[in-house]
């Protein structure tokens, strides 16, 4: 009970305004009314089967409860789940676990990118280590949370678990749930011709976000491709250098437990993954590393998922998690380990202090939602501008994913082009992986707009000089916010 009250007390802390009424927009973490249950989209399957679960609880509760009810289930999820891994009568040792691996920069910096997909998954890795000696059952019950976040969730559950599971010669057990678990997603990516740009590599390498450097930073749990992902101050040498004293004692707590005589089974096996999971995301850290990525990726698009380097740190927090546990057992040292993640980065706290908050969709967007649905003519819906993200300044000037892209029923054309934001203020462009979307921006681009594969025109209102050119299309809607055309 306790690391459960741990852990929806740093949900509370850390969501701050994001629990008030609305829906928090931020980057990937992209909610929309009445989602479609099976929208047609293109390109490489991220958001499957996680945009499907949101779809099927917003038909029992409001999205703005689904939404928040999965962020603070994160927090609780992963609470708990580390607790879980300390033996039960070292209750303060479980919470220091609880604490460190509920709040940490690597959390954070991907909830700052609204990756609360992945998050979902990282959450329940420490049930899925633990359920690597009970039955087959109770190992695809913990791997559920992987399971609905999708690919890189997967991903990361796969590169944690096999390493124990071969210790433990479960290997064929724990390989086969991975598989059956991954089949949504991995068997649209096959079909779906999505490409992936090697450039991407350049774009989503590890990178400094302290004072001590990109392996600093990686050691430090931290290391993020974007600049939009920083909390503020974590570059301070004094917040990044507790930090990275505080994973030391983690790993040195850990390495201790080698001798101990309640060794779990799983140590072996989860250091090996800490230690690859690292060398993944420092791979990208270094001109070599780069260019054999950006290889095997022209080799094989598959590889695509292997750019985001950082992102396998996962296993390396959860050891961190059990070994500060380990350190500091009991006493002061163990209340100072509760205390210790929130003091060494604080501005996680209230929203990353205002980065995340709950805003409501101007009604433009359910007028359009619902005559777009209700037409029965088949046909692709376009959006523009043509460009992945928006600024609105009903959403306070956050970048958020286009919501159109997951607000209709039908095809939605969009401009899958990421331009990365760069820790020295630069930019990358990382080609779009739709072949369709691709077709579009290219007609976009010569004016031709009268093949444009599409039946619907959907732009923000501020666009209408746009009109004068869309010779042949009709304004079916237009409002503050949204203009509406059908061909």
């Amino acid at each position: 009970m306790a690391p459960a009250l741990l852990g929806a007390g740093l949900a509370v802390l850390a969501l701050g305004p994001a629990l008030g009424w609305g829906l928090v927009l931020r980057y990937d973490l992209l909610f929309v009314p009445d989602p479609p249950l099976l929208p047609d989209r293109g390109g490489f399957p991220r958001a499957v089967p996680s945009d499907l679960v949101v779809a099927l609880l917003s038909r029992v509760l409001p999205v703005e409860i689904v939404q928040k009810g999965l962020l603070a289930g994160i927090f609780v999820l992963a609470a708990t789940g580390a607790a879980a891994l300390v033996p039960p009568e070292r209750r303060l040792a479980r919470l220091v676990a609880a604490a460190c691996y509920a709040w940490n920069i690597y959390l954070a910096q991907r909830l700052m990118l609204g990756q609360w997909a992945l998050l979902l998954g990282v959450a329940g890795l420490p049930w899925a280590v633990r359920a690597m000696g009970l039955r087959w059952t109770r190992l695809a019950l913990a791997l559920l949370p992987a399971a609905v976040g999708g690919f890189q969730a997967m991903l990361v559950s796969a590169l944690t678990l096999m390493p124990i599971a071969f210790a433990r010669r479960r290997a064929p057990v724990a390989a086969g749930i991975l598989i059956v678990f991954s089949l949504p997603w991995a068997v649209p990516a096959l079909l779906s011709g999505a490409e992936t740009d090697p450039v991407g590599v350049d774009a989503f390498a590890a990178r400094a976000d302290g004072p001590f450097g990109v392996l600093g930073s990686l050691l430090s749990l931290g290391g993020i491709w974007s600049a939009d992902a920083g909390l503020p101050g974590q570059e301070s040498w004094w917040l990044a250098t507790a930090r990275l004293l505080m994973v030391a004692v983690g790993v040195f707590g850990y390495v201790r437990l080698r001798s101990a005589s309640d060794r779990p089974e799983w140590w072996g096996g989860l250091a090996v993954s800490a230690v690859a999971g690292f060398c993944l995301a420092a791979l990208g850290a270094f001109q070599a590393g780069r260019e054999t990525l950006k290889w095997l990726i022209a080799l094989w698009p598959g590889f695509g998922p292997l750019r985001d380097g950082q992102v396998y740190l996962a296993p390396l927090v959860l050891l961190v998690a059990v070994g500060l546990a380990a350190a500091l057992r009991s006493g002061a040292p163990a209340l100072v380990g509760v205390l210790a993640p929130v003091l060494v980065l604080p501005t996680f706290a209230f929203g990353a202090f205002g980065r995340l908050a709950a805003v409501t969709y101007p009604p433009d967007w359910r007028a359009v939602q619902r005559i777009v649905n209700a037409d029965p003519v088949p046909g692709a819906l376009l959006s523009l501008p043509w460009g992945a993200h928006r600024a609105f300044a009903w959403n306070g000037g956050r970048i958020v994913l286009d919501p159109a892209t997951k607000l209709f029923e039908r095809r939605v054309i969009w401009d899958d082009t990421l331009l990365v934001g760069l820790h020295d203020g630069g930019r990358l462009r990382v080609r779009g992986e739709d072949p369709l979307d691709r077709r579009a921006g290219q007609l976009l681009a010569a004016r031709d707009y009268a093949r444009l594969p599409a039946r619907y025109v959907l732009m923000a209102t501020s666009q209408n000089g746009l009109l004068l050119e869309l010779t042949g299309w009709k304004t079916v809607f237009k409002g503050k916010e949204l203009h509406l055309l059908r061909r």
